[in-house]
């Protein structure tokens, strides 16, 4: 993608469709006079009597309790300096973001117009009564410093500027296990810190608090070694001056164990890296290029331990694995402040959760076979769904110890349970997927091509990573189009099917074609001239191994996209039954629902069929399915044959597969409400369970819900995904939009990856 077309891309996103990346939604009824009395007045009136008597009634009362405000004047952004409040607030809006979908923590953005110490103080203590926390975010240094040491001083709730301390909690915890694989102890390495600001310097703090001595470290800024000798150092600087007479970055390198870099590109060298003691610990984390290049580190030393503040590669230290976890668990017990204790028990719970099993969610997000402890995974990855229920407990477990929690915790598995209930719609599905997708990306044929929306999509996926595209259409159209959007000088191939210059391939085609068919009244004209048309084309593409997958159905029927991949594709091996399900991003997280668009009023042997699918489909995501069979009865207490037959597919599934989670039939309300469900048919094998797969009794009743879901609740939707091809073939919705089709591209990625990695066993 060209500069001009990211930077349109990024002012659109931000623009459209409404400016801004967050905003505040009611979570009180309001639809009746009664609801606006009690939400105004008169109502109102109760709750702020009760806050007056008792001041920490607040919490119980309104949202302060789960409000941070995300606070800058805009003087040290992202690595664009001081441009101003008005300038920072798209940052601070997406520090919003991530704290609402990480932790479920909702926030204001507060930009400060002053760079006064004093006055930007004062106007954060005069605005505190509001929030439940402060995250400080991109001050400069060093007023930094002691902007935040003097608000946890004034303030009685938790401060914490993440700049400092949210990249020394990650990369202290990188640190901790590097060490135990590089069998050295923190007491004894000797410490390089290439950087002197706010990061730097917590950062450096953080490993003395976990045994750290001063003697061994040494620290640099642009004008080189911080030495005692230097006149007018900072505070700050001068805590970690040296007494070495040396002076830069070549003389301090030598024979260091653990190099730290939060300073610019490319200042290390290869030859620097040949002086560092066995085993060096390098954290190369300047970004986005950091001081050393990942392979070249690697190239140049076996014995490295690597990270960098890179997604691309492994070891990315990453704020977002600490800020939003730790914040949770300091509000959750009400602190007054996030100490010490706090931050180091953040360290240690991330330390220890690298070294636990991996979910397989992860390693299919990854597109690992098996993550484990070791010199390319020594922190957890930023989709981890443990992260959640691991970090905030041992914050507030810090919280209590420590004599800052306000409102202890007394039932651990309740509030862990609570933790995980949080994690609700955030489209982390999605991010795995297109993740997972990038590892291996495969080719996908987009049939058609010359449709806008599918070209934008087609562009994504390639400069993304996530799909090697193939485009079917009218070329010239194309061609036209790309310019139109930027697509161009891409190294993508566009075909179109009608075109004489495809002759050869056509004649290919056709030839294997025919010679399926030709018992089937098909003759060699009649195969060429079907081989025109783009979705028997791009099937053929796909049998003859021409490409991996095919994405198509933006313009079509689907009916009349599903025909051609019938005829040409066919079931696979066993297969006796297609259908398609499609995940809905809830508030409860993933469902998949099933059948939404193929088998219309399937048999109770189908409806087992369907669900044994879905079952495989779930867990190609990562998530072990618990399964609904829905009905408008709840385990025989009506005795139509349209429940019959669910009872029956349920019976079925228990004899034949009993390690899965099913059972019905049952009603929707029942199957996804827990509690009902446990307390009035506590015998189900769905009890005490969260459902997240439902299998419907027919095509109407799959297909409207979803629809419903989607258009009412705004819930995104992957699919309908193609379930029992015989290859990788999967149908869009008539005018589906660029992000759903983009997701189904990661879906026919991850697809054909997974039948490569069987035909590999085999």
């Amino acid at each position: 993608m060209s500069k001009q077309s990211k930077r349109r891309e990024a002012l659109v996103y931000h623009a459209k469709p409404t400016p801004g990346k967050i905003k505040v939604v009611p979570t009180k009824k309001y639809a009746s006079q009664r609801d606006l009395s009690l939400a105004y007045s008169p109502g109102v009136a109760e709750p702020c009597l009760e806050i007056d008597k008792d001041k920490d009634n607040v919490y119980k009362y309104t949202t302060k309790g789960n409000l941070v405000a995300v606070i800058s004047n805009g003087t040290a952004v992202l690595g664009l300096g001081n441009i101003g409040p008005e300038a920072s607030k798209p940052v601070m809006e997406g520090k919003g973001l991530l704290f609402k979908i990480f932790a479920d923590i909702d926030v204001f953005d507060i930009e400060v117009d002053t760079e006064n110490v004093d006055e930007f103080i004062e106007t954060v203590k005069n605005i505190a009564p509001t929030f439940g926390g402060i995250n400080l975010e991109d001050i400069k240094a060093p007023e930094a410093f002691e902007i935040e040491r003097r608000l946890k001083e004034e303030l009685d709730i938790p401060v914490m500027h993440d700049d400092q301390h949210g990249t020394a909690i990650i990369s202290a915890a990188a640190l901790l296990n590097a060490l135990e694989l590089a069998e050295k102890t923190i007491e004894d390495v000797k410490i390089v810190v290439s950087g002197a600001g706010a990061a730097a310097i917590s950062c450096t703090r953080l490993y003395q608090a976990f045994g750290a001595r001063r003697e061994n470290i040494v620290m640099l800024d642009s004008k080189g070694v911080i030495r005692t000798d230097r006149d007018n150092l900072t505070s700050q600087k001068a805590e970690f001056a040296t007494d070495r007479k040396i002076n830069t970055l070549d003389e301090a390198m030598v024979d260091a164990d653990v190099f730290v870099g939060l300073s610019m590109a490319d200042i290390v060298t290869p030859d620097m890296l040949k002086t560092m003691a066995p085993n060096p610990i390098v954290f190369a984390m300047a970004n986005p290029d950091p001081e050393i290049a990942y392979q070249l580190a690697l190239d140049t030393r076996d014995d490295i331990i690597m990270a960098t503040g890179r997604s691309d590669h492994p070891n990315q230290v990453n704020n977002v694995l600490g800020f939003p976890f730790i914040f949770r668990g300091a509000l959750d017990v009400r602190a007054t402040k996030i100490n010490e204790a706090m931050k180091m028990a953040a360290v240690k719970a991330l330390s220890n959760l690298a070294k636990e099993p991996v979910p397989e969610q992860v390693n299919i997000a990854y597109g690992e076979t098996r993550l484990t402890f070791g010199r390319d995974y020594i922190i957890p990855k930023p989709f981890d769904p443990r992260l959640i229920a691991e970090v905030p407990p041992a914050v507030a477990k810090a919280a209590m110890e420590s004599g800052v929690a306000k409102e202890p915790i007394e039932d651990w598995e309740k509030y862990q349970n609570s933790l995980l209930e949080r994690l609700g719609s955030d489209n982390k599905l999605v991010r795995l997927l297109l993740n997972r997708a990038k590892t291996n990306p495969k080719r996908v044929v987009f049939a058609e091509a010359d449709q806008l929306d599918v070209l934008k999509a087609a562009q994504i996926v390639y400069e993304e990573g996530v799909a090697i595209p193939i485009l079917l259409g009218r070329k010239e159209t194309i061609l036209e189009l790309m310019k139109e959007i930027e697509f161009e000088d891409a190294d993508v191939l566009i075909i179109d099917p009608k075109s004489d210059e495809e002759s050869s391939r056509k004649d290919k085609y056709a030839d294997a074609y025919w010679k399926q068919h030709q018992r089937n009244g098909v003759t060699k004209y009649s195969a060429g001239k079907i081989m025109r048309e783009r979705n028997y084309f791009a099937a053929m593409m796909v049998n003859e191994g021409d490409a991996d997958a095919l994405i198509s159905g933006y313009s079509r029927s689907y009916p009349s996209v599903v025909k051609p991949m019938l005829e040409l594709i066919g079931m696979g091996k066993g297969v006796t039954r297609i259908a398609t399900t499609n995940v809905m991003m809830t508030q409860r997280g993933p469902m998949f629902l099933s059948d939404t668009a193929i088998n219309i009023d399937p048999s109770a042997k189908d409806l087992a069929k369907i669900a044994q699918m879905t079952a495989r489909a779930a867990k190609m995501f990562g998530i072990e399915p618990v399964m609904a069979m829905i009905s408008y009865s709840n385990f025989g207490s009506s005795n139509n044959e349209r429940t019959k037959k669910v009872r029956d597919a349920v019976n079925l599934l228990h004899r034949t597969n009993p390690d899965l989670v099913v059972d019905g039939e049952l009603q929707t309300d029942f199957a996804l409400n827990s509690e009902m469900l446990q307390d009035i048919f506590p015998f189900s094998k769905l009890a005490g369970r969260k459902v997240n797969t439902l299998i419907f009794p027919n095509l109407e009743s799959a297909n409207i819900t979803y629809k419903l879901l989607k258009e009412l609740n705004k819930a995104e939707s992957i699919g309908p995904i193609m379930m029992g091809l015989r290859k990788p073939a999967h149908i869009l919705q008539l005018d589906a939009s660029v992000d759903e089709i983009v997701n189904m591209t990661a879906i026919a990625v991850i697809d054909a990856q997974e039948r490569e990695k069987r035909r590999q066993k085999k």
